[in-house]
């Protein structure tokens, strides 16, 4: 049976480097047996003796490519910065390189000819295609998604041993140390169990006779941990004492920050934000994580539809104006802001950011950390930013009538702003800086846009099922979208990827609020939110439940989960 293309050019290109004769060749050539696919590879191997490095050197040439060992490519959490991993993961490709603005990629297959120009288009970069082995590129994937299993049985033994499993006051007792070993390990294992599930938030909350431990995984919060209600209050204590905090104060909330590489031997190179608060049986800890090894996401990563996403990108590179995100907390307002920046950051800008806390670390943008205790709040960053030549300043968060009134004046005076404030959507964010004491004649010159937004738990790839709409269902795809069709829903088991619970991961939802001369001449006569949502609407923007259900269409989620984050329009 006569070799394919390919196989008959592989073969040429080993002839060409003397792994093979040209006797050889020939009698492949006249093979009876059918070698496509593995065949020929393993017909190489076996009869002939050739290494699996040199057919694929042979395999790359035929391609007109580079070969690229991906095995002694270390993968660290930048290599996914440009390229997503679960894109790569999907379509078998590790970027390895950057040069300029150049992406160096290696394929496992280097005849998908449609994927560079996709690549291309989500990174803004030139891509060189380089061809990988499909097993060392899988194994990648593997190595990068293993997380090591933290065990709690050993830990929870020893102090159920040493503490008693009784309890029923939350007074420390004499043998109860914060310093003590099985606390000290409790701790660490109980922040390095949260960081491998891929959780947000750690809540230690104490009960009547239990001390609960709590994480929020995509969104959802799920119990961890029962302990005896004496371990509360030195767990707490340790967490003080890793953050600075003062142990003996109990009866105040306290702010502070765990640098948790100290604490650690596993290399796990994270922060956390913590927050204490006296509760009424004892005093609880709230722990938000900030993974210093994940980086931004590129802004194709976020969830935008591609109608708001052009938007956006053309929002931002605007030269003076205010552009505001809200939501309400860990709607990945950061995120966006993060990769926004990243996006426009370049030698010709000087981008000065004024946060609390300071998220994630970006390289050639100037970072401010806030401290209230000795003064330094938002407006006297802000204050301060504007004596220093800025083109870009952001503002973590627009909490009071000083800061806003800074901000306008800003975004007025030639420079971009980039801010956070709590609504529910992007048209109440007017009557929200009103109520703050800004002129609508201020708020209408100076603002190019909002943008609201949530995330939403994605449904699991692996085991989400198709369905048909119900006629509730269908009735509100057909008045958000003008479309019904077939949609996913979560599997009710679950699979291991997605833990049994039908999802993994989030995806955002966008409700993008260009300003536009009708919207202007709106904001100016004071008209109601109902009403600016209105002409809104008319100039195009998408609101959070159509955002929510286009995202059902697409298969990124489940109605359910749609409904349960936005509420239908009216």
């Amino acid at each position: 049976m006569p070799l394919g293309k390919i196989q008959s050019l592989i073969v040429a290109k080993l002839v060409e480097a003397g792994r093979l004769t040209t006797e050889q060749r020939d009698a492949l050539v006249q093979h009876p047996a059918d070698l496509s696919g593995d065949a020929l590879d393993r017909l190489l191997q076996e009869e002939y003796r050739v290494t699996v490095f040199q057919i694929f050197v042979a395999r790359a040439r035929a391609a007109g490519l580079a070969p690229f060992n991906v095995a002694r490519y270390r993968v660290t959490p930048q290599t996914f910065e440009r390229i997503p991993l679960e894109f790569c993961q999907e379509h078998l490709v590790v970027p390895v390189g950057q040069v300029g603005d150049i992406l160096l990629v290696a394929f496992a297959n280097p005849f998908e000819v449609t994927l560079p120009v996709k690549i291309q288009e989500m990174t803004g970069m030139r891509v060189v295609r380089l061809l990988g082995r499909e097993k060392e590129i899988r194994d990648k994937f593997v190595k990068d998604n293993s997380q090591k299993s933290v065990g709690f049985e050993d830990v929870v033994k020893e102090i159920g041993a040493e503490y008693g499993l009784g309890g029923e006051t939350g007074e420390v007792s004499e043998d109860v140390s914060e310093e003590s070993g099985p606390i000290i390990q409790l701790s660490n294992r109980i922040i390095e169990d949260a960081y491998y599930a891929g959780t947000s938030d750690i809540h230690i909350e104490p009960q009547e006779k239990e001390l609960v431990v709590r994480y929020r995984i995509d969104g959802v919060c799920q119990e961890k941990l029962r302990l005896p209600a004496k371990v509360g209050p030195a767990l707490v204590a340790r967490f003080k004492i890793m953050c600075n905090l003062d142990i003996a104060e109990r009866r105040l909330p306290q702010d502070g920050r765990i640098v948790f590489k100290q604490y650690t031997k596993k290399g796990v190179d994270i922060d956390l934000r913590v927050s204490t608060a006296p509760l009424n049986h004892g005093e609880g800890v709230v722990m938000r994580i900030l993974d210093k090894q994940k980086s931004t996401l590129p802004m194709t990563a976020l969830g935008f539809s591609e109608e708001n996403l052009a938007k956006y990108r053309e929002v931002i590179r605007q030269p003076y104006g205010m552009i505001l995100h809200c939501g309400p907390t860990g709607s990945g307002k950061s995120m966006t802001l993060y990769s926004a920046l990243n996006e426009i950051n370049s030698p010709e800008l000087v981008i000065r950011t004024a946060e609390d806390p300071i998220e994630y670390t970006l390289a050639g943008i100037n970072q401010m950390q806030m401290h209230r205790q000795i003064g330094l709040t938002f407006a006297s960053a802000l204050r301060a930013f504007l004596r220093q030549d800025p083109d870009i300043i952001l503002v973590g968060e627009i909490r009071d009538k000083e800061t806003a009134n800074i901000a306008v004046e800003a975004a007025l005076t030639g420079h971009l702003l980039i801010s956070t404030l709590h609504t529910n959507d992007a048209p109440s964010t007017v009557a929200r800086l009103t109520d703050m004491g800004i002129e609508p004649f201020m708020i209408s010159s100076s603002m190019l846009c909002v943008c609201a937004q949530r995330l939403m738990r994605r449904v699991c790839k692996q085991c989400r099922q198709q369905t048909e709409p119900t006629a509730r269902e269908k009735e509100l795809l057909e008045k958000a979208l003008g479309w019904s069709g077939p949609i996913y829903k979560a599997n009710p088991k679950g699979c291991p990827k997605c833990g049994g619970s039908g999802y993994k991961g989030r995806v955002g939802i966008h409700e993008l609020m260009v300003t536009t001369e009708e919207l202007i001449e709106g904001i100016n006569k004071g008209m109601e939110t109902a009403e600016l949502k209105k002409i809104a609407m008319r100039a195009g923007m998408k609101t959070l439940h159509q955002d929510s259900l286009l995202k059902v269409k697409e298969g990124f989620t489940t109605i359910e989960e749609a409904i349960a984050n936005v509420p239908p329009d009216l």
